[in-house]
């Protein structure tokens, strides 16, 4: 009877391979962690980390947010910090919006702005029960015309403000004048001076017609004898001239010439409230 032996490894030993992978994992968490930036504490409505915004504006915004919330139940938070330490802002707006649990629970009804200070971005995250509401559009709309013109000139308070005003008309059921707003917002081409434009015609007109009338007639006219077209009532001559050089010309069938006419006539004792966000929402840089 042939006799099995089984061979243990005896406690607190660890086969290299096993210890060779858990090194790997390490290191890869590792990794992972330098470019994940910490995540700041919620102090408030606003909770202004990098200092960009003046304390008038804070405690008014801080007053406004409460109130909202109070009206309807939606928590908008303001939230700025120095550096996003190299992780994109999207994956860390989105940590940092469930990591404060933003919005109420069942309802996910949060909004988390977010400005990176020292990386120029910034970025509204919008939790899953507003994402109807508080569309990706309506956010792009309120970056690119609120925040981004008022932080170029280096408003940050008037821009954030601007930006919650905004959010607060949305959803508060007014987006259409969000919108509308945009749209009268964008720049104009400007009107073109009269007499340019007869100009531009006049020349455009000769100049395409001169080509016309240089290459068509022998292509799609009529022919009468060689170098002699018939074209739109028009007779071509194309041939020697009367000094020997090469020419080409057209008459009518009464007299020299030709003639053509054209016209034209965008504080403290806060908490959230177990909401979530499914990273609904757009971002913008300055």
């Amino acid at each position: 009877m042939t006799r099995r032996t089984i061979s243990l490894v005896r406690p607190g030993r660890i086969a290299p391979a096993t210890r060779l992978a858990l090194i790997a994992l390490a290191a890869l968490l590792s990794c992972f962690t330098a470019f994940a930036a910490d995540l700041p504490a919620l102090t408030g409505r606003v909770v202004d980390n990098a200092g960009i915004i003046d304390p008038a504006t804070k405690a008014a915004l801080t007053q406004k947010l409460a109130d909202f919330e109070t009206k309807g139940s939606d928590q908008i938070v303001v939230a700025t910090i120095d550096s996003l330490d190299g992780e994109e802002i999207e994956p860390y707006a989105n940590r940092l919006f469930r990591f404060w649990k933003l919005g109420h629970a069942g309802e996910d009804n949060g909004v988390l702005l977010l400005v990176a200070r020292n990386d120029h971005k910034m970025r509204i995250e919008v939790g899953y029960g507003l994402e109807g509401t508080l569309t990706d559009l309506h956010t792009k709309l309120i970056i690119e015309n609120d925040m981004v013109p008022a932080f170029r000139a280096g408003d940050f308070s008037g821009g954030i403000a601007k930006a919650v005003d905004d959010m607060v008309m949305v959803l508060e059921g007014n987006p259409q004048e969000l919108v509308a707003r945009s749209e009268r917002n964008q720049p104009h081409a400007a009107a073109i001076d009269p007499i340019v434009a007869v100009f531009l015609i006049l020349w455009a007109t000769i100049f395409f017609g001169g080509m016309a009338m240089a290459f068509l007639p022998p292509m799609v006219g009529t022919k009468l004898s060689p170098g002699v077209y018939k074209w739109l009532g028009m007779t071509f001559r194309y041939g020697q001239g009367p000094s020997g050089s090469s020419g080409r010309g057209w008459t009518t069938g009464s007299s020299s010439g030709s003639g053509w006419s054209s016209g034209s006539s965008s504080g403290g004792g806060f908490s959230g409230g177990g909401g979530s966000s499914g990273g609904g929402g757009s971002s913008g840089s300055w």
